[in-house]
This record gives C-alpha cells, sequence and structure tokens, in this order.
C-alpha cells in the first residue's frame, strides 16, 4: 500500500504493514515525549510505529519501538485516550518486562523439555506394558499446562505493573488517567461475556473485571481525573483521525462517519481526502484550498495539495507547496522526500541537485525510508554519479530487508569508488553485512 502522505511511505517491518506519515507521526511524538521523559526513557530514541491495522492494539516487541495499529489512532476520541495506551506501553518498556519475558519463557521451555524427558523415561521403563502410554502422556501434559500457567500468570503481573506504571507516568506530566481507564473499561466491557466463562488462569491478560476495578483504585482518584484535554490538541488529533479515515476508509463508511452536514475542519479534511482518491484532482484542488485558507500555517494541508498535484501527474505544480510544506513543518523528514520525487518527476536535469539535497537530509534524519534511497539513486543517476547510484540502491534493498540485493549492488559500487573514500567505506559494510539471527533474508 503507498499513499504518499498517509501513509507518506508504506513499508514492511517483519510483515507487518506499517504507515508513514508526517503529521500523524509528529502528533505521536510529541505525545510520547512527556511520558518518556517521565519514564528516564527520553534518551532511548524510542520511535511510535504505526501499523495499517484496523483493530484497537498497540504492543512493545523491543525496548525502541511501540508499535500502535491504526484503528488505535482512529477509535480514540481523545487525546488522552490514546495517551493512556501510549503510557501503558511505556510501563512495559521502562520496566524491562521483554527481557523478563524472555528469561521466563526460557524456564518455561526447559520446564517442558523436562517433562518430555520424563515422559519419554516412563515409556521406556514400562517396556510397552498396558496403561504406561496414558502415564506418560499424563506426565508430559501435565508439567507443560502448569508452565504454561505459569507463564500466563506471570504476562499477567507484567500488564498490572504496566498499568501502573502508565499511571504514575500520567500523573508525573499532568494528564489525567481518565482517558486510559476509560479505554480499558471498553474493552473489558466488550469481553465482559465471554471472559465470564473463562480460565482465569489461561489468561495472559488480567480478567476484564479484575483489571479495571484495580485499575480505578489507582485511577480514580487522581486530581487530574477531570482534566481534559486542550482545545488546540484536541483539534489537531481530530486532524489526524479524520486523515486516517479520509485513507483507508471506504467511501460509504467515510460517509457515514463525516456526513455532509458536518462543516467542522476535521470532517472536510476527511472528505477532501476522499474527493482525491475517489473523485476529481480538480474538485479536491479546490477543497485543499479551503483547507488552507482555514489554517494557512498548517503544513499537511500544502502537502496534501503537493501529493494530489503529483499522483495527478502535475509534478511541476506539486513542488511549490511542498517546499513551502517542508519549510514550516516541524519534522520535514517525510515531506522532503515526497518533494524530490516531484523534483525528479519533472525530468527536469537542474533539478536534480535539489533532490539530492532533500533527499541527504532525509537519510541522516531518518534511515529507514526505502523509498528515500530509492529516489536518491535515480536522482544521482540524473547526475551521472553511478557509484553513489549503485550504493544508494544497495541500501534501499537492505532497507526493504533485501540483503541478497544489497550484498550484490553494493559489491558493484564498492569496485567504482576509490579506495577507501566514504563511499567505498560504506559500500563495503553493505556488501559484507549479515543480518543478525531471525532477521528475514532474501
Amino acid at each position: 500500500m503507498l499513499m504518499a502522505s498517509v501513509p507518506a511511505h508504506a513499508q514492511r517491518a517483519g510483515g507487518l504493514p506499517l504507515i508513514r506519515d508526517a503529521e500523524t507521526e509528529q502528533l505521536l511524538k510529541e505525545y510520547t515525549a512527556p511520558i518518556l521523559r517521565a519514564a528516564g526513557l527520553a534518551q532511548q530514541n524510542i520511535r511510535i510505529v504505526i501499523i495499517n491495522d484496523r483493530s484497537f492494539n498497540a504492543f512493545v516487541v523491543d525496548g525502541r519501538r511501540i508499535f500502535v495499529n491504526a484503528g488505535a489512532l482512529m477509535d480514540s476520541k481523545t487525546p488522552n485516550q490514546i495517551i493512556g495506551v501510549l503510557a501503558h506501553e511505556t510501563g512495559h518498556i521502562a520496566g524491562g518486562h521483554l527481557a523478563k519475558l524472555h528469561q521466563e519463557l526460557a524456564s518455561v521451555q526447559s520446564a517442558m523439555a523436562l517433562a518430555m524427558l520424563l515422559g519419554i523415561g516412563i515409556a521406556v521403563a514400562g517396556g510397552g506394558r498396558q496403561g504406561t502410554g496414558d502415564a506418560a502422556a499424563a506426565a508430559i501434559m501435565a508439567p507443560q499446562q502448569m508452565a504454561m500457567r505459569s507463564l500466563l500468570s506471570y504476562q499477567r503481573q507484567q500488564e498490572e505493573q504496566a498499568d501502573k506504571a502508565g499511571v504514575k507516568f500520567l500523573a508525573a506530566t499532568g494528564q489525567s488517567p481518565k482517558g486510559m481507564y476509560d479505554t480499558f473499561k471498553r474493552f473489558a466491557d466488550q469481553i465482559l461475556f465471554s471472559a465470564q466463562f473463562a480460565d482465569p488462569y489461561a489468561q495472559s491478560h488480567p480478567m476484564p473485571k479484575e483489571r479495571i476495578d484495580s485499575l480505578a483504585a489507582i485511577a480514580t482518584g487522581s486530581p487530574l481525573w477531570e482534566k481534559k484535554d486542550p482545545a488546540e490538541l484536541q483539534l489537531r488529533h481530530d486532524l489526524m483521525r479524520a486523515k486516517l479515515h479520509g485513507f483507508l476508509d471506504r467511501a460509504d463508511t467515510l460517509a457515514r462517519a463525516y456526513p455532509m452536514n458536518d462543516n467542522s475542519l476535521p470532517a472536510r479534511y476527511a472528505r477532501t481526502i476522499a474527493t482525491y482518491r475517489h473523485g476529481s484532482v480538480a474538485n479536491s484542488i479546490s477543497q485543499i484550498d479551503t483547507l488552507i485558507a482555514a489554517q494557512p500555517n498548517n503544513p499537511y494541508f500544502h502537502e496534501l495539495k503537493g501529493q494530489a498535484l503529483l499522483e495527478a501527474g502535475r509534478p511541476a505544480e506539486a513542488i511549490a507547496p511542498l517546499r513551502h510544506a517542508a519549510s514550516i513543518a516541524p519534522d520535514p523528514t517525510l515531506i522532503q522526500v515526497m518533494l524530490a520525487q516531484a523534483l525528479l518527476a519533472t525530468n527536469n536535469p537542474k533539478m536534480a541537485d535539489e533532490a539530492v539535497s532533500a533527499l541527504q537530509i532525509a537519510v541522516q534524519r531518518d534511515p529507514d525510508i526505502p523509498d528515500a534511497y530509492t529516489n536518491l539513486a535515480m536522482a544521482y543517476g540524473r547526475k551521472g554519479d553511478i557509484p553513489h547510484a549503485d550504493l544508494a540502491s544497495a541500501q534501499a534493498a537492505a532497507t526493504r530487508g533485501d540483503f541478497t540485493t544489497a550484498r550484490q549492488l553494493a559489491t558493484r559500487a564498492k569496485g567504482r569508488f576509490p579506495i577507501g573514500s566514504p563511499g567505498w567505506v560504506k559500500a563495503d559494510d553493505l556488501a559484507s553485512y549479515k543480518p543478525p539471527a531471525g532477521i528475514a533474508r532474501r
């Protein structure tokens, strides 16, 4: 899925379809910055990664990234609700839960291995006598079930600890825990019926009523409980949600969420994106201009105009709004990649230098954008700089996880650079790179 603005750049990581968008990422960065400071993690360079999935979910898999589904952003009606979720996930990172869970898992696996050896031992000792098969099966299964219950119990404890840590971080940053409570309460209500017949010892998360009762005990007494999000932040949140709806929803679904009688700025934003995606470019440009008139200093409205013109085959007209968007955006990295794409699409050799400059800055700020390297390779090719074009192509392949192609291209680039030059060193590093165990190789 490639939607240049939302997702500004779509890519995959470990099989997950990711969304890259300057507006959404900037807002999430502002949401998490105070939480990470309160958790003592401000220097850890933790990123928020958006997954193109409509379900409500967020999780961590390491100490560097918090993954958030687009559905969680779209369904969180206030900033405080999604900030509460991010605070909970930060609690997992601050508590070192992933490393501890790996240790617990290793212990469980060891217990399972011992159980299997014991079962085999009973079977061998039984010599095939009647009943020994059942005994062996019981000897294998019972310890395995106990070990699994132990692991799930450990996970439930971690979830409870993350809840408490999240409330603590919210209090330290002067924010209400109500959004966090409301979100988890909504989930608890949704699964209450099915959970009433579930085995509480076979769950990875605390049972709904237990969790909500525990969370209520520490959250509802907060003096910040009734504190509301600032109106300006709420508007930015609503615009972000509208943007995601505009790009990800079907036209009929969007019409129900943002009917024509809703003249709010977020509703107009969503409908404008839908017009650009499903209707005429001319109409969408006219609608974007009305958005710009309402908020002239909103970089993402200018970005949207540039994107619509670029994808309509009018790259020369897209350059001015994209340049302006990049000049006023807090973090213009993704916008600069789109600007470079527009510059190159004009097929004007004089534009190659500006494209190279924009892309070099972009990959320095964020080295994980495959499209940036692909466009950089094209820009270097336009300039006749084949060694750097090959190196950029190798970097694009490596960023996509295609290490076989990356090594081949890097080896070719290495032969074209003077030995010991910066380009040669980078190409040599890529040509000899071997991904760690567990990283997909192609």
